[in-house]
C-alpha cells in the first residue's frame, strides 16, 4: 500500500499496523493528548480484529502516525488517528485518512462516522477539511475531564 493523492515524500509509506509497532503507536498517542487513550490489549486487539483496520504511516524508517478503524457491513467509523508534533501541517494524517477511507470504500463501506471532543477545534476543522460533515453532539460522551462529543460522517462514493 503505497501513499498516494498529492503526498509523497521520499521515504513516506503506508502499512497495516503490526504488534511491533504498539510501542511507537502507543507513544505518539501518548504526546497527543487530544486521541483517545487506548491499552497495549485494545491496540493488539484491533490489529487483529475481523473488520478492523489498522494502518501506520511510515516515514523514513519512523512510524509518524496511524489510523485504527472499524466496519461493520457498509457502515465505519474512525476510532483513533494520530500523528507526531513533527510530522503535523504537512499533509501526513491527510494522506493517512485518505488511504483509509479508500481502503473503506474499496470493501464496500458508504458511510464513515466518527466523535471528537467538542474542544478539539483543530481535529474538527481537520475532518471538515476531508469532507466530514457534523452532524450532532452527545453530552458527556468523554470522561477525564467531561465533555460533549461532536459527531460527525463522510458520506463514501459507491
Amino acid at each position: 500500500m503505497g501513499v498516494k493523492s498529492g503526498y509523497s515524500p521520499a521515504g513516506a509509506r503506508v502499512r497495516r499496523f503490526r504488534p511491533e509497532d504498539v510501542d511507537e503507536v502507543m507513544a505518539i498517542a501518548a504526546a497527543s493528548p487530544e486521541v483517545a487513550s487506548w491499552s497495549r490489549a485494545s491496540y493488539l486487539k484491533f490489529v487483529e480484529e475481523n473488520g478492523s483496520l489498522s494502518l501506520v504511516l511510515n516515514v523514513n524508517g519512523e512510524i509518524s502516525g496511524f489510523f485504527v478503524g472499524r466496519r461493520i457491513g457498509d457502515q465505519s467509523e474512525v476510532l483513533n488517528l494520530a500523528v507526531r508534533a513533527k510530522h503535523r501541517r504537512k499533509g501526513e494524517g491527510s494522506a493517512l485518512l485518505q488511504l483509509a477511507l479508500e481502503e473503506i470504500a474499496s470493501g464496500g463501506g458508504k458511510t464513515v462516522y466518527l466523535e471528537v471532543r467538542e474542544s478539539n477545534t483543530g481535529a474538527i476543522s481537520f475532518y471538515e477539511k476531508q469532507g466530514f460533515s457534523k452532524t450532532g453532539l452527545r453530552k458527556a460522551y468523554y470522561r477525564s475531564p467531561d465533555e460533549a462529543a461532536v459527531t460527525m460522517e463522510k458520506k463514501l462514493a459507491g
